[in-house]
């Protein structure tokens, strides 16, 4: 099994491109980041601490990559993923990540009320009004035209559906059911299902059934507990089922499957988290 760890949740107490050589000295050589774009120069700092401590940069999404189910924004999109992918082979990026809609952050206002402050964010506005039928087919057209782009590289797309809790407006792809049936139906070798057991469980539960229906689609399940996105066995969730159903699945029978830890972690509690992370999945 490998475990990724995921810079936006881990060591967030020392600038980013720091978070490279801590994730080394705990054993795992492979990390995510969010939102690329935002972080700027840091990008190329964090990308050379990667190769000073032998990690690898391997996961990362543009926060601004258009709404493919807005056939108006798909030539935004196409411009936004060519970018990305000159970032991500230069950073030596093997996975990007995609979904339905272009998410924002929430107005800083709605913060301030207690009753929105579950709220993290948007899809970005259609720029018409379009039927569910519709914006279905529209985000299979442009996933298509966006693969065009991704088979002139080796890096692959794991296409991940949202939870309508804490991100709100009119999300497409709320469920790995969706998500699930899109990877069928594009059926492309570098087009490929994320489990997010976060987002699922705040959207429609479901989450052991999901994997076995789907198996065979994913090669990472992303792990965090409902509600407090906090470590496994912290909330609802009952990640020794779901653990055992991976086993039951043969999920890292080539020994290649990714388990995302894309939880937040106290500071100095790195290490016990991982180490408990890695008996849950490993019994």
């Amino acid at each position: 099994m490998i475990y990724t760890g995921y810079a936006d949740f881990w060591y967030r107490d020392v600038p980013l491109p720091e978070r490279a050589a801590k994730f080394a000295a705990l054993g795992i050589d492979e990390i995510d980041v969010w939102a690329w774009r935002s972080k700027g120069s840091q990008m190329d700092e964090l990308f050379a601490a990667c190769r000073e401590h032998n990690v690898v940069l391997a996961d990362t999404f543009d926060e601004t990559p258009g709404s493919l189910t807005d056939a108006n924004d798909h030539l935004l999109c196409l411009d936004r993923w060519a970018e990305t992918l000159e970032h991500a082979q230069r950073w030596g990026v093997r996975r990007l990540f995609m979904f339905s809609e272009q998410i924002e952050l929430a107005p800083s206002a709605n913060t301030r009320h207690p009753s929105l402050s579950h709220i993290q964010g948007y899809a970005k506005p259609a720029s018409r009004n379009y039927t569910l039928m519709q914006k279905y087919a529209n985000l299979i057209e442009g996933i298509h035209k966006v693969l065009a782009l991704v088979e002139k590289t080796e890096i692959a797309v794991w296409f991940e559906s949202l939870n309508n809790y804490h991100l709100h407006g009119d999300i497409t792809c709320t469920t790995q059911d969706m998500a699930a049936d899109l990877v069928r139906r594009i059926n492309h070798p570098q087009f490929r299902l994320a489990v997010d057991c976060y987002h699922q469980q705040r959207t429609a539960g479901n989450l052991i059934q999901g994997l076995r229906d789907h198996a065979g689609l994913y090669d990472t399940v992303h792990i965090a507990d409902v509600p407090t996105r906090g470590e496994p066995g912290t909330g609802e969730l009952n990640f020794i089922n779901i653990a055992k159903t991976l086993r039951e699945l043969n999920y890292d029978g080539n020994g290649q499957s990714r388990i995302g830890m894309e939880f937040y972690v106290a500071p100095n509690a790195e290490a016990g988290a991982f180490e408990r992370t890695k008996q849950l999945f490993e019994r």
